[in-house]
C-alpha cells in the first residue's frame, strides 16, 4: 500500500479506521480524512493491499503528511453484481487538514483482474500508535452456546467464565438466560468468577444458554522505566505469578532464545528483551497440530503457534528471571466500529518488574502487525474484552475433572466427565454502543 506525493516520492502508508469516531475530535490538522463510497459488497484495495471495513461508504484516517503537498492513493474497488464482476479504479488526492470523498460506485471496466496480493505483514486498520490520551469503547458483548448430545434425562453441569470490572474494563450483566438455577463463584487462585448451574437436555438433546453483557473497555498505556504501570491489587497473589503451570515450566527450553549473559539489568529492561526474543523466535500460525495448548516447550521446539503459545514462553522467561508474570484470557474486537462475530479467543500476559507495576505485553499481535511491535510492549488497545486470569484453573463448585489448561469456555461435565468442545456450539458477537 503506497501513499504517492504528487513530487513523485513514494513513502508507505497505513490506514487507521475511524467510523465511529467523531472527526470533529480529532486534530485533522495533519492528516487527510478519506471517505470512499462502494457497494456494499466491494472489495477495497489501496494499491494491491486488501482493506476490511465494510459497509457503503469507507472512511479512513491517513498517516501525518507534509503540509501543503498533495498525495495520491490509487485506490480499487471489486465486487459482483449476480454472476458479473465489476472494478473501477481511482486516483483520490489528499492533503493534511483536508477531507476527500471518492465515488468508486460505478465500473470503470468489466475486466476485473483482482490485483495481485500477497499477505501484508502489516494490517491498514491496526490502530496507529498510542494517542496521548487513551481511548475507551463500550459495547454489547453477547456469548451464546449451545451444548449438543447431552443423553435424555441426564443432568449436566456447566460452568461459564465471568467477566468482571477492573481497571481496565467496566462490565454490566443486561441479560441473562440459562436454563437451571444459576449460583456465581469466585475461585481462590486468581479471583476468577465463573457462573455455574445444572440442566438436563430439552427435546432435542440440547441445553442453550446466552449471556448478554456492556461493557467499555479503557486502552491500557504504560512505562515502567518510567514509573508508569498498573498497580497491583491487594488481593493478588504475586508469589503465584512465579510458579510454574502444567504447560508453562520456570525457563525450560525457553531459555535458550535469550543471551543470559547480556541481559540488561533492570526488570524492566529484561521484559523488553524477553518480548522481542520471543516475537523474533516465534511467528504466528495456526497451521498443523498442536498449537493453541500454550505449552511454552512445544513452542519453543516448533518456532510458531497462537496467542497462548507466544505468552506462555514469554511467561516461561519472565519467571525464570524472577519477575511476576500472568495471563489473562478474554475475546478481540476488530478495530473499526460497528457489529459483527467474533471468532474465538485471544490472550495476552502481564509482567510485574521490580514491584514496579504490571506491564502488558500483546506479542503475537506485534507479530501479526509489525508496525504495531512497539505499541504492543507496554500498551493494550481497547479492542477487547478480558474473561479470565491464569492457567491450571480450579472451579466453583468444584469440577470432577483436571484443572482447566485457561477458562474462556463454557466447561461441561455430564456423569462426572468432560463434555467434548466440539458439541458446544459458540457465538460470540459485538455491537458498538454511544459512549
Amino acid at each position: 500500500m503506497h501513499l504517492k506525493p504528487r513530487s513523485a516520492l513514494w513513502m508507505t502508508a497505513y490506514f487507521v479506521s475511524v467510523l465511529a469516531t467523531p472527526v470533529d475530535a480529532q486534530d485533522l490538522s495533519k492528516q487527510a480524512l478519506l471517505i470512499v463510497n462502494v457497494p456494499a459488497n466491494a472489495e477495497v484495495y489501496f494499491g494491491k493491499t486488501l482493506t476490511k471495513n465494510t459497509g457503503t461508504q469507507r472512511v479512513w484516517l491517513t498517516p501525518v503528511l507534509a503540509a501543503g503537498k498533495d498525495f495520491e492513493y490509487e485506490l480499487t474497488a471489486v465486487w459482483k453484481v449476480g454472476a458479473e464482476t465489476h472494478k473501477a479504479t481511482q486516483l483520490a488526492v489528499v492533503r493534511a487538514g483536508g477531507r476527500t470523498e471518492v465515488d468508486l460506485t460505478k465500473a470503470t471496466t468489466s475486466e476485473a483482474t483482482l490485483p495481485e496480493q500477497p499477505a501484508p505483514k502489516t494490517d491498514p486498520i491496526q490502530p496507529a500508535p498510542k494517542a496521548a490520551k487513551p481511548q475507551s469503547r463500550t459495547f454489547q458483548f453477547t456469548y451464546e452456546a449451545i451444548i449438543k448430545d447431552v443423553p435424555e434425562g441426564k443432568k449436566a453441569r456447566v460452568w461459564i467464565p465471568l467477566p468482571v470490572t477492573t481497571a481496565d474494563q467496566d462490565v454490566v450483566i443486561e441479560k441473562m438466560e440459562v436454563p437451571g438455577k444459576e449460583t456465581i463463584g469466585r475461585e481462590k487462585q486468581y479471583g476468577n468468577q465463573m457462573l455455574y448451574f445444572e440442566a438436563e437436555p430439552n427435546n432435542a438433546g440440547e441445553i442453550p444458554l446466552k449471556m448478554t453483557y456492556r461493557v467499555t473497555r479503557r486502552e491500557v498505556q504504560t512505562d515502567a522505566e518510567a514509573g508508569k504501570a498498573i498497580k497491583p491489587l491487594a488481593s493478588e497473589k504475586i508469589a503465584r505469578f512465579l510458579q510454574a503451570d502444567k504447560m508453562v515450566p520456570v525457563g525450560g527450553k525457553s531459555l535458550s532464545i535469550i543471551d543470559e549473559a547480556k541481559l540488561p539489568g533492570t526488570q524492566a529492561s529484561i521484559g523488553k528483551v524477553v518480548y522481542d526474543a520471543v516475537n523474533n523466535h516465534m511467528k504466528y500460525d495456526k497451521s498443523g497440530t498442536g498449537w493453541g495448548r500454550g505449552d511454552s516447550d512445544w513452542a519453543c521446539d516448533s518456532k510458531y503457534g497462537n496467542c497462548t503459545d507466544f505468552h506462555s514462553m514469554f511467561i516461561s522467561i519472565a519467571r525464570a528471571k524472577k519477575i511476576p508474570s500472568k495471563f489473562e484470557m478474554g475475546f478481540p474486537l476488530p478495530p473499526e466500529r460497528g457489529a459483527g462475530k467474533v471468532g474465538g479467543y485471544h490472550c495476552w500476559a502481564w509482567f510485574l518488574p521490580d514491584g514496579k507495576g504490571w506491564v502488558p505485553v500483546d506479542i503475537s499481535e506485534a507479530n501479526r502487525f509489525p508496525n504495531m511491535r512497539d505499541y504492543y510492549f507496554g500498551n493494550l488497545t481497547e479492542n477487547r474484552v478480558q474473561f479470565s486470569t491464569g492457567r491450571d484453573i480450579e472451579l466453583v463448585p468444584q469440577q470432577d475433572g483436571p484443572a482447566l489448561n485457561y477458562f474462556v469456555y463454557p466447561y461441561v461435565e455430564v456423569d462426572g466427565a468432560s463434555h467434548p468442545l466440539e458439541k458446544i456450539t459458540r457465538t460470540y458477537t459485538y455491537q458498538d454502543l454511544p459512549k
